[in-house]
């Protein structure tokens, strides 16, 4: 390249500032709106049923656990949540895995089915499960003459949780499986590892971060559920009532302050997974 155009690029002047930088808003005014929009949408809500349960100190929240079925159902639910949480961390990632690593006539439509409890009504996927698993379908009449019980069991609500959350571990699982580097494992073969060796040994370490997190987020999720629950589990209780649905009758019981009280401890719950979550990613990223 010659000096004179060395010099010509030299003198071009660089690129103007965008014009809303200079506008008296510009980048603080955007950043305002979008930190206005959120706690619009989420921080006031949040504050709003936490001073409504709290605002007179723990005597509602032991108004609702004095109540007959509340400690069973939020054992229930924490139980349930917990049997749902270890299923979907090994079956998303085992998934995951797949998808990621074979290459199959169907693959995109599998990829596909896996987002679709994102895209179903809860209650929608209440209805699916018992029109499959209730009395009179003949899946469910031939479980329940071996003794099965679905529909109006613990056993429906797990089924449900498992339906509402199998998405979350394994669409955490799966770019971070994208991002690793296939020698490795391909070296592991070459020494005369099989598949299962090589996958505990070199791919399971380099997972674990985004499996924790995913699993978070499905316990997290299933805590909270009431949409798909509430039509499978009968709402027996002491029996197959869950915590959010006990919440719902609460409300319905015109004990709006009780019910807000057992809401903020499933949301403190939540909300603690979820910063546990956000750190386990972070802490994913900065090592990458």
């Amino acid at each position: 390249m010659s000096s004179q155009a060395l010099g010509q690029r030299s003198t071009v002047a660089p690129p103007a500032p965008a014009r809303w930088s200079r506008l008296p808003l510009g980048r603080w005014g955007l950043r305002g709106i979008a930190v206005l929009y959120l706690g619009v949408a989420v921080l006031v809500p949040i504050l709003a049923v936490l001073f409504q349960g709290y605002g007179e100190g723990f005597d509602k929240l032991r108004s609702a656990l004095s109540t007959p079925g509340a400690a069973e159902a939020i054992r229930l639910t924490l139980i349930t949540a917990a049997l749902c949480t270890i299923i979907n961390a090994f079956f998303g990632t085992l998934l995951a895995y797949v998808l990621v690593r074979y290459r199959f006539p169907g693959r995109g439509f599998l990829s596909a089915i896996v987002d679709l409890p994102f895209a179903i009504p809860t209650l929608v996927t209440g209805v699916m499960l018992v029109a499959l698993y209730g009395p009179s379908s003949p899946v469910g009449s031939f479980l329940e003459e071996r003794g099965i019980e679905v529909i109006f069991a613990p056993l429906g609500i797990l089924i449900a949780l498992l339906f509402v959350t199998l998405p979350f571990v394994i669409r955490t699982v799966q770019p971070v499986l994208s991002e690793l580097d296939v020698a490795e494992e391909e070296a592991a073969y070459s020494l005369g590892a099989t598949r299962w060796t090589t996958f505990v040994k070199v791919v399971l370490p380099a997972l674990r971060a985004s499996i924790a997190a995913g699993s978070l987020l499905v316990f997290a999720r299933a805590i909270g559920e009431f949409g798909a629950v509430v039509l499978v589990a009968g709402n027996l209780s002491g029996k197959t009532l869950t915590a959010p649905v006990f919440i719902f009758q609460l409300a319905n019981q015109f004990r709006p302050q009780e019910a807000a009280a057992v809401a903020s401890l499933l949301f403190l719950i939540s909300f603690a997974l979820v910063l546990l979550t956000h750190r386990l990613v972070a802490r994913r990223s900065s090592d990458v």
